[in-house]
């Protein structure tokens, strides 16, 4: 974008610098592939990272988005329908074109939940064995059981609840959030996203889209190398020099083009890299925890991987500064898509149960619950009913489900909205994702009409022209 501004050959001999085996030792293959990549998109004023001032004071500092791929079903989990214990293989009608039009669906039953409810903690919210030690935490939690949304497919609403957009690439939530908050610590990326593997749509969940490139967020995948190619390939005294040779370079190739904003962006993005060099390698470094702490999320020392792992590595990454964090459920125990047979459920819910009250607890006792929000949500529920009386799975669901917050803004021990009796329909108090999303970012201090940025001739937000604050949740 800049190269405008250029005579002969500047930034041809730069760039090629910056790819020359020297240059890619201090600024790891990688990631220098990925800024390079990006070259244009970084954020004019200089340093787009830098932190932000909020449109009022925040609740909340920092986001851990804990997301269940697949679909949980609420009618198992969070939302107790006693009628649906009656009324166990009674036949329905629901006047609907995604039933009637759906071969096999002619005819549909009311389906039992596989799981008893009981009370927990003082709020006396209702909660599943499916959860028991999520159960535990109730006082904590706020539950939305009326969350709706607009697909009932896994890759539209995954997009939807990650983007606002159902049908179109748009900017994720954590890049929202960076764009608006920038960062605490400029040796980390400002949003992080932990996944085994890719959920339904893919990199979009975490993409920046048309936002600058800088917040776009970061691929962490559990195992010996959560992020690749950051162990430095030469010792720091020789990357000390190299680096001072290489900002002397950028100083006069910057100070050539009337100090272009988008290029002194650029150069802060790779000091930003060669920090990750040192910041990466301590925060994923778990030799230090206790052992009471390991015991608490259930994982054995010197593991590497597994829901747990990821849960701890999200408290490490908040005391770091890091602003927003997804944990993305996508392990080897499959996802929560339990068409054949529910008690898939079981064992998925073994996977995180443990971890994500662990998660709670943790943040709780280390005082950073009050300034940091959580959040559990999943694409859409599963169905209330099935195409037979016997049938052992739930279909995909987007009429209903739940979700819930806790933390920074949020009131402990509360429940938001109901279904009707069998929970196929919201009655009182939805939540449509944009509600959700209008919600987070309010609690971290965004007023989610006001945080925009213009792209193809129009300004473009989150919540695109829609998303009312659930203002029944705020404490």
């Amino acid at each position: 974008m800049y190269d405008q501004h250029q005579s002969s050959n500047p930034r041809a001999t730069r760039r090629q610098v910056l790819q020359s085996a020297v240059a890619s030792s201090l600024l790891m293959p990688g990631i220098l592939h990925e800024l390079l990549a990006n070259e244009g998109e970084v954020a004019a004023k200089g340093d787009p990272l830098a932190p932000k001032q909020s449109h009022f004071p925040a609740k909340a500092k920092h986001v851990i988005f804990l997301f269940m791929t697949g679909g949980v079903s609420h009618v198992d989990s969070f939302d107790h329908k006693p009628r649906l214990y009656q009324d166990v293989g009674k036949e329905v009608k629901l006047d609907h074109p995604e039933i009637k039009n759906r071969p096999g669906y002619e005819r549909i039953f009311l389906k039992r939940p596989q799981w008893d409810f009981q009370k927990h903690g003082e709020c006396g919210t209702e909660v599943s064995g499916l959860f028991p030690h999520i159960a535990g935490c109730v006082d904590d939690i706020a539950l939305i059981r009326s969350m709706h949304t607009d697909h009932s497919n896994h890759y539209n609403a995954t997009l939807g609840m990650h983007t606002g957009s159902f049908a179109f690439a748009r900017p994720s939530l954590g890049a929202w959030t960076s764009y608006g908050l920038g960062t605490e610590n400029r040796n980390l990326p400002s949003f992080v996203t932990i996944a085994p593997a890719q959920t339904y749509a893919g990199t979009q969940v975490y993409a920046s889209d048309f936002l600058p490139g800088a917040h776009q967020g970061t691929l962490v995948v559990p195992g010996a190398e959560p992020i690749s190619n950051v162990a430095p390939r030469i010792g720091r005294s020789q990357q000390e020099k190299e680096l001072a040779a290489l900002a002397r370079m950028n100083q006069k190739h910057l100070a050539g083009r009337n100090d272009d904003p988008q290029l002194a962006a650029r150069i802060k993005t790779f000091e930003t890299a060669f920090g990750m060099q040192m910041a990466v390698p301590d925060a994923f470094d778990l030799a230090k925890e206790s052992d009471a702490t390991l015991d608490l999320y259930g994982l054995q020392r010197g593991s590497s991987s597994g829901f747990a792992w990821q849960c701890l590595m999200a408290r490490r990454l908040v005391e770091r500064g890091v602003r927003f964090i997804e944990l993305i459920d996508t392990g080897s125990s499959g996802n929560w898509d339990s068409h054949g047979d529910m008690m898939d459920h079981a064992r998925l819910a073994k996977n995180v149960d443990q971890p994500i009250a662990a998660l709670l607890k943790d943040l709780k006792s280390h005082g950073l619950l009050d300034e940091t929000l959580v959040v559990w949500t999943t694409e859409f529920g599963r169905t209330p009913f099935n195409n037979t009386a016997d049938a052992r799975g739930r279909e995909h669901h987007n009429w209903a489900f739940s979700s819930w917050m806790a933390g920074g803004g949020v009131k402990r021990g509360v429940t938001h909205g109901e279904t009707d009796e069998y929970g196929v329909r919201v009655a009182t108090d939805g939540v449509h994702v944009h509600d959700f999303h209008a919600t987070i970012l309010h609690l971290m201090g965004l007023d989610h009409t006001k945080l925009t940025y213009r792209h193809s001739g129009r300004d473009f937000r989150l919540t695109d022209v829609h998303g009312n604050i659930v203002q029944n949740i705020l404490a």
